[in-house]
């Protein structure tokens, strides 16, 4: 029997978002919540990140930029590696990098991972967890958010041509 299916009936979106943990992750430090939650994917949890685009990547904002756009002029069409320009994708990507991706138990865990730019509206009426220890407060001036990192190396917003 499915998981999600309770005596025939299958639960809807919003009984399936209150078992997820959501995490409100706007502000956080990029590295070390990406630790975290790897961490607690490995355990288990199933997570979801709203606010993706708000996550702070620290250090100097050309010097952040330059390294990701040379990240992206290494390989080639069809040879990889992928790079992707959309915040919640580089979000996702950095956390799947602190799991044992190539083993089924990280492969499992990054499954239970979902990272969604903004607030689905399934997630409004939700209590959001944050991490407060990581926040973007403890560090200095230096930094910059991933949203505006993504669109200096080429991401182009819903709805702009």
């Amino acid at each position: 029997m499915n998981g999600d299916a309770i005596y025939g009936f299958s639960r809807s979106k919003v009984e399936k978002a209150m078992t997820r943990t959501v995490i409100d992750a706007e502000g956080l430090i990029l590295g070390r919540m990406a630790s975290i939650v790897a961490k607690r994917l490995l355990n288990g949890e199933h997570i979801d990140l709203v606010n993706a685009e708000k996550v702070v990547v620290s250090g100097k904002r050309m010097m952040t930029i330059n390294a990701e756009k040379e990240f992206l002029e290494i390989g080639g069409r069809g040879r990889g590696p992928v790079h992707w320009r959309q915040p919640h994708r580089i979000v996702k990507r950095t956390i799947r990098g602190m799991l044992p991706y190539r083993k089924d138990r990280g492969r499992k865990a990054f499954k239970r991972l979902l990272v969604h730019i903004g607030v689905p509206d399934e997630f409004e009426a939700v209590e959001k967890e944050t991490l407060p220890d990581i926040h973007s407060s403890t560090l200095g001036n230096r930094y910059i958010t991933v949203g505006k990192m993504a669109e200096s190396i080429g991401w182009k917003k819903m709805g702009e041509k």
